[in-house]
């Protein structure tokens, strides 16, 4: 199979991932923070290196790295978690990780909401005297349409507005920096271009914002009370935590640091081959921004849905995109592609030209079909 759905999940995982997690769940199946005993100890020696590398990652404190199931419980504590009232300023093209939090503290009566274009100008135009944060996706997992957020940053800390990034699609092949972006919240998916396993995730916590925990339970701190502690990280990580999934993360930026220069041309060379090679196919529509260079190219052929040409390409040239709406259904009435959906490709770096010459013979085919 040719691979082309690594938006969703990088299908490449390298070897000292791998590593960790075996060696994680052979050697170290012990709760950090939860037993005093020479495992457990372990344990919460792995949970303390990683947060250390993740906060160097995006340049925060190591203390405000919490550990989540993955991006979509991170953006749900940043959302849920901010008590916010007022008004909530984002964009038509994020993830429903972000709408539908929002949209139910709206239906709560908390939140009003402005939903604007992806751009900076439309972004910053939309922030009020009421508004009380921005929350924005880095990169569209849809069209990779890539916002700067330094400059939407540096905005909201003039104004004092809470400012959310959704950072899924951008970590491992773009530079973050919390401090100079002025983020107050970071959510991370580190199965996606960090290269690690699944079921592990993060939020990163400026030192001014407060949170609210969403989950109640076990945290190994304060047992004596009934009342669920506040402190961050370990009164926000609540139960057991993915220690493989923490130590295929630790190793995984590990990787990340020693090979970003090199993954970041090589998607850059394969999206603009693809890109040329696409714009050949007739009766193509391409949707994704031409300078981004995220990895991430959608379209669609005309005379087809989106879910009838990825079946096509599943079935009979055995590769694999991903179709339909992308849990992003502001994006596709953005677009007006709500009945159709679209077709994503999402390269790797483990993908090669001859991926796409193949993809592209076969695009080619598929649209004389019909």
């Amino acid at each position: 199979m040719i691979y082309l759905d690594n938006s969703a999940t990088t299908f490449y995982k390298p070897p000292e991932v791998v590593n960790a997690v075996c060696n994680t769940l052979k050697f170290l199946s012990a709760n950090g923070g939860r037993g005093s005993h020479r495992l457990a100890q372990s344990a919460e020696k792995l949970v303390f290196a990683t947060r250390k590398k993740v906060a160097k990652l995006v340049n925060c404190d190591s203390d405000r790295v919490i550990f989540t199931s993955g991006c979509s419980e991170a953006l749900n504590l940043a959302i849920l978690g901010s008590n916010l009232s007022g008004n909530v300023v984002t964009t038509v093209t994020e993830h429903n990780s972000v709408l539908r939090p929002l949209n139910h503290l709206k239906a709560l009566g908390k939140i009003s909401i402005i939903y604007t274009a992806p751009d900076e100008a439309s972004i910053i135009r939309a922030v009020n005297s009421s508004t009380k944060m921005v929350a924005v996706t880095h990169v569209s997992n849809v069209t990779g349409k890539t916002l700067d957020i330094e400059s939407i940053g540096k905005f909201c800390y003039k104004k004092g507005v809470t400012f959310l990034v959704d950072c899924a699609q951008s970590l491992g092949y773009k530079n973050v920096d919390m401090q100079q972006c002025k983020i107050t919240f970071l959510a991370g998916a580190p199965h996606k271009g960090l290269h690690a396993m699944q079921g592990i995730g993060f939020l990163a916590v400026a030192p001014h914002a407060e949170l609210f925990p969403i989950k109640m339970g076990g945290t190994g701190t304060s047992s004596l009370s009934l009342d669920q502690p506040r402190e961050i990280p370990e009164g926000l990580e609540v139960g057991t935590l993915n220690t493989p999934g923490i130590a295929s993360l630790c190793a995984a930026i590990d990787y990340t640091n020693r090979c970003f220069d090199e993954n970041c041309a090589k998607l850059r060379e394969l999206q603009s081959y693809a890109l040329e090679q696409l714009k050949s196919v007739k009766k193509l529509k391409i949707y994704s921004d031409t300078v981004s260079m995220s990895g991430i190219i959608s379209f669609n052929i005309e005379n087809y849905t989106s879910m009838e040409v990825g079946e096509i390409l599943n079935e009979q040239y055995d590769i694999a995109v991903r179709s339909g709406l992308h849990c992003a259904p502001l994006t596709h009435k953005y677009y007006a592609t709500e009945k159709i959906g679209m077709v994503r490709v999402s390269l790797g770096v483990d993908n090669s030209y001859k991926d796409i010459d193949f993809l592209t013979r076969a695009l080619h085919e598929i649209s004389s079909f019909n």
